[in-house]
């Protein structure tokens, strides 16, 4: 890591600061880098410049993933005090598209981690941070297309509608419409997709700490809540994202343990489907659908029901790594064909043009959808000496989101020509009359 490629300080007038930014950070923490050297000299900055606000925006990301959350939104904070907008820019100005992305406040799943989609590409990025009650800063940078990167949360429902409030007469395409993604919610995304072809979701139901608490002391019966289902049942916080606080009860002596050991107010609770293969393993894929067609992002294998690709052994394991291999590898003859309907009719209900999903197989065939959030991170940082097959693929889902973005914004500007066209066509008519 050289450090004299990002000692960089504030950026002309007028022009969007450019951070080192989330992929970059991420990879070294991922791969061990010390980032104490990065922190120190990004201090030293924000000292000698205190608007630097670059150096804020990085900071803040570094304490985020060094697990210090109080720091990262004090950072934040005053990072988004000082500038509203930041830059990604493209690897190369030639044919360069030019992409706005509307974002929240927040951690790493406040939004779609867009810069690790776009990062080394032709695609100039612009972050635009929408704060609930406060103008857009001006001016807004010049793009050929826009994207809602705020991902669906409650403290995101604000955003998601004053961004809805300002979008429908934006100037140019926007994409992942805003009210669409916050309907998005645990038991929202189960209502939208309880009756899509080959699609099996279970019931999400949310449940105040008081009624999951009376589940476990019988007052309130489990089937009664969730349409049926028995025990064992998969409880989390509502609020909570990649496994935090995760669990499966297998019956109702199990819940009192569990909320003595939570201080949530609110919880998620749903069946638990038993989507163990014949081998006895458990595998979780992400896809990610972009315009309707799914992308093979990542697959995990576990001998736990609860699977996250970090803690699945993917890195220790040559075998489970060769099954992911084959599985992205034959993926559009396979996995897609045999799940096509229910793809197209997740992206038909849900009606976005980037999604990305987990997902596994129950034992009957059927695409057992877990979840589906924009906010989940599609990215290339595993190591190519052990995940060779990987780069190749994520090359792949990045050439169709890119191509995504290329064909939307060609098409406004087709229209656009032809809207031009045709009114000079009717003046001349007139004209001529």
């Amino acid at each position: 890591m050289q450090l004299d490629f990002i000692n960089r300080g504030p950026t002309e007038f007028g022009v969007p600061p450019t951070p080192i930014g989330l992929p970059t950070l991420t990879k070294w923490a991922f791969d061990g880098v010390d980032l104490a050297p990065v922190w120190n000299m990004l201090v030293h900055r924000v000292t000698k410049e205190p608007d630097d606000a670059a150096a804020f925006i990085d900071l803040s990301t570094i304490a985020h993933l060094q697990g210090r959350p109080s720091d990262r939104i004090i950072l934040q904070a005053q990072a988004l005090d000082l500038q509203r907008i930041y830059r990604q820019p493209a690897a190369s100005s030639k044919h360069a598209i030019k992409l706005l992305a509307f974002m929240a406040p927040g951690d790493f799943m406040a939004n779609i981690p867009i810069e690790f989609l776009l990062a080394g590409s032709e695609v100039a990025l612009d972050m635009i941070y929408v704060i609930p009650g406060m103008p857009l800063p001006k001016p807004i940078p010049e793009h050929d297309i826009a994207l809602v990167a705020v991902a669906e949360s409650d403290e995101n429902q604000t955003v998601l509608k004053e961004i809805g409030n300002f979008v429908k007469a934006w100037s140019r395409p926007v994409i992942n419409a805003p009210d669409r993604i916050a309907r998005l919610t645990r038991g929202g995304t189960w209502e939208l997709l309880r009756s899509a072809p080959g699609v099996v979701m279970p019931m999400n139901v949310r449940i105040d700490r008081t009624a999951l608490a009376g589940v476990g002391l019988g007052d309130l019966l489990v089937d009664d809540l969730l349409g049926g289902s028995r025990f064992p049942i998969i409880a989390r916080p509502a609020a909570s994202h990649a496994g935090e606080g995760l669990i499966k009860l297998e019956n109702r002596m199990a819940i009192e343990p569990y909320l003595s050991e939570r201080a949530e107010l609110d919880f998620c609770i749903a069946p638990f489907i038993d989507y163990r293969n014949a081998d006895g393993l458990y595998r979780k894929y992400r896809v990610a659908l972009i315009e309707g067609r799914p992308y093979a992002c990542h697959m995990a294998i576990s001998n736990h029901w609860m699977i996250h690709y970090l803690n699945a052994g993917m890195r220790d394991s040559p075998a489970k790594r060769s099954e992911e291999a084959r599985f992205m590898a034959e993926f559009d003859q396979d996995f897609a064909v045999r799940h096509a309907a229910a793809f197209s009719a997740v992206a038909k209900l849900v009606e976005l043009e980037y999604l990305p999903i987990d997902c596994g197989e129950t034992q009957d065939g059927r695409l057992l959808i877990f979840e589906s959030g924009t906010n989940m991170i599609v990215h290339s940082m595993d190591p190519p000496d052990v995940f060779p097959y990987k780069k190749a693929q994520m090359e792949k889902v990045f050439l169709a989101f890119r191509t995504m973005l290329r064909n939307i914004s060609s098409r406004a500007v087709d229209v656009s020509y032809m809207t031009a066209t045709e009114a000079k066509d009717t003046e001349h008519a007139s004209a001529c009359a």
